[in-house]
C-alpha cells in the first residue's frame, strides 16, 4: 500500500472524524441547553435537529461545488465551516445565534459526509476500496468517541454554567489541523481526467496505485466510463439508466436512520436516564457507546473486502433485530420503575444494536453510496443518498424526545420493525460490489 494513498485517505478521513465530533457532542448538552435557553421539549428537539437541517442543505448543494472545484478544495471549505461553527458554537450568545452557529456545523458534516467517502474511494484501487473508504467512517466514530471523551472530561471540571460552551469549543483544535493537514493531499484523479487534467491524474494515480497496475490504462478505463463524447457531466440524473443505483442510494439511507441510530447517538445520556441511571453513569454509559463503536467499526474494516457488503448487512441486521426489540421489551416491561437488572438488559442492549450498527450499516453505508453510481453523476449520486439520510435523521432525531416521552418501549419496536425490512432487502435486492473496480461496478448495473 503506498504512503501517498495512506497518508491522503487518513487526512480526508479527519473530515469524517469531525463529522462524528460535531454530531455526538450535543449529548452531553441537552440538559445545559435546556437550562441556559429554557426550551421545551418541542424545542430541545429542534435545537439537535438545527445541524441536522444543516447537513442536508450541505449534502444537497455539495455535489455540485465538487465536480466544479474539486473533492480536495471543497474539504478546505469543510474545514473553515467545522473551525467557524466550533467558536461559533462556543459563544453564542442566545438561542438564535446558537441555531444558527450549529447549523453551519450542519453544512460542513453534511458536506464532508458526501465528499470524504468519495475522494476516498476515488484515489483508491478496488482491492482496497473498502477498508480505505471505511477508515472514514472509523474516523466520524473516533470523532464520536472524542466527544463522548471529552464531555466526560469537561463534566468533571465541574465549570457550572460555561460547560457546555467549552463542550462545543474544543472543535476547533481537530477542525484548524484539518485545514493545514489537507494541503499536503493530491486531487482526486477521476476528478482530474473528468477536467482534461491527463497528466496530473497519471501522477496521482502512480503515487495511488491503480487497479490494473498501469496508471495509463487505468486512466483510459476512466474515460470510457466518462464517455463524454456520448454523455455531459451535466446530463440529467433522474433517467431511468440511473434508475437501480438510485433507488440503492435512497433505500439503504432511510434503512440506515430508521434503525433509530441518531436518536441513540444524540440523546444516549437520557435513554440511560430513562433506564434507571444518573447523569454521570449516563455520560459515561455513552462513552461507552463510543468504545463500542470504535472497536466494531475496525473488526467491520478488516473483513469488508473479503466478506463483502451483503453478508456484513445481513449480520448488521439480525443483531438490529434482536437488539431493539431486547430494548423495547425493556422499557414496556419496566416503564419508570427499573430495577438494577433492568437497568442492565438496557446497558447491554444498547450496546449490541451499536456493536450491530457499527458492524453493519454504520460502515457500510460511506462505502456503498461511494461505490455504485458511474464516474459521471458520482458526486450527484452520493449527494442524494447521503441528504436523504440526513432528512431521515434530522426527523428522527426532532421527533424522538417527543413520541419516546409518549410511547416509550413502542419506539424501539417500531424501528426493530424496519429492521426486519431491511434484512429482506438486502438478501433479495442489494447487489455485491467486493473487489470490483469503479468502472466495473457501472458496467455490472448494466449503465452504458
Amino acid at each position: 500500500m503506498k504512503r501517498t494513498l495512506i497518508l491522503s485517505t487518513i487526512i480526508a478521513a479527519l473530515g469524517g472524524l469531525l463529522f462524528g465530533f460535531d454530531t455526538a457532542v450535543i449529548s452531553g448538552t441537552t440538559s445545559w441547553l435546556s437550562q441556559e435557553f429554557d426550551l421545551s421539549k418541542f424545542e430541545l428537539g429542534f435545537t439537535v435537529a438545527s445541524a441536522l437541517i444543516g447537513t442536508i442543505i450541505g449534502a444537497v448543494i455539495i455535489g455540485k461545488f465538487s465536480d466544479k472545484y474539486g473533492r480536495r478544495s471543497v474539504l478546505f471549505i469543510l474545514a473553515l465551516l467545522y473551525f467557524v461553527s466550533a467558536i461559533g458554537s462556543g459563544t453564542a450568545w442566545d438561542w438564535s445565534s446558537f441555531i444558527f452557529f450549529r447549523l453551519i456545523g450542519g453544512i460542513a458534516v453534511g458536506g464532508a459526509s458526501v465528499v470524504s467517502p468519495m475522494y476516498i474511494a476515488e484515489i483508491s484501487p478496488a482491492k482496497l476500496r473498502g477498508r480505505l473508504v471505511a477508515v472514514a467512517q472509523l474516523n466520524i466514530v473516533l470523532g464520536m468517541l472524542l466527544a463522548y471523551f471529552s464531555n466526560y472530561i469537561i463534566n468533571g471540571l465541574d465549570l457550572g454554567a460555561v460547560e457546555w460552551r467549552w463542550m462545543f469549543g474544543v472543535e476547533a483544535i481537530p477542525a484548524a489541523l484539518f485545514f493545514v493537514f489537507l494541503f499536503t493531499t493530491p486531487r482526486s484523479p477521476r476528478w482530474l481526467v473528468a477536467n482534461d487534467l491527463v497528466d496530473e491524474a497519471k501522477e496521482v494515480l502512480d503515487k495511488c496505485g491503480t487497479d490494473s497496475g498501469n496508471a495509463e490504462e487505468e486512466i483510459v478505463e476512466i474515460q470510457k466510463s466518462l464517455d463524454t463524447q456520448h454523455h455531459s457531466l451535466k446530463e440529467p440524473f433522474f433517467t431511468k439508466k440511473y434508475r437501480t443505483p438510485i433507488m440503492l442510494a435512497v433505500l439503504l439511507a432511510l434503512f440506515n436512520q430508521l434503525s433509530g441510530i441518531n436518536a441513540v447517538l444524540y440523546y444516549a445520556p437520557d435513554i440511560f436516564n430513562m433506564a434507571g441511571f444518573g447523569k454521570s453513569a449516563a455520560l459515561l454509559n455513552s462513552m461507552g457507546i463510543g468504545g463500542v463503536l470504535f472497536i466494531f467499526t475496525i473488526a467491520a474494516m478488516a473483513v469488508i473486502d473479503k466478506m463483502g457488503r451483503k453478508k456484513i448487512m445481513v449480520i448488521g441486521s439480525i443483531g438490529y433485530i434482536i437488539s431493539l426489540s431486547t430494548i423495547a421489551w425493556a422499557f414496556l416491561t419496566y416503564g419508570d420503575n427499573f430495577t438494577e437488572a433492568g437497568s442492565m438488559i438496557v446497558l447491554m442492549s444498547v450496546f449490541l444494536f451499536v456493536a450491530s450498527h457499527a458492524f453493519g450499516q454504520g460502515s457500510i453505508i460511506w462505502v456503498y453510496l461511494s461505490e455504485i453510481f458511474p464516474n459521471r453523476v458520482r458526486a450527484r449520486g452520493q449527494s442524494l443518498g447521503t441528504s436523504t439520510h440526513w432528512i431521515a435523521a434530522a426527523i428522527i432525531s426532532w421527533t424522538f424526545p417527543l413520541i419516546a416521552e409518549v410511547s416509550g418501549g413502542y419506539t424501539f419496536a417500531f424501528y426493530a420493525a424496519c429492521m426486519v425490512v431491511q434484512l429482506f432487502w438486502v438478501i433479495f435486492k442489494m447487489i455485491e460490489t467486493k473487489g470490483i473496480s469503479l468502472e466495473d461496478i457501472q458496467k455490472k448495473l448494466n449503465i452504458k
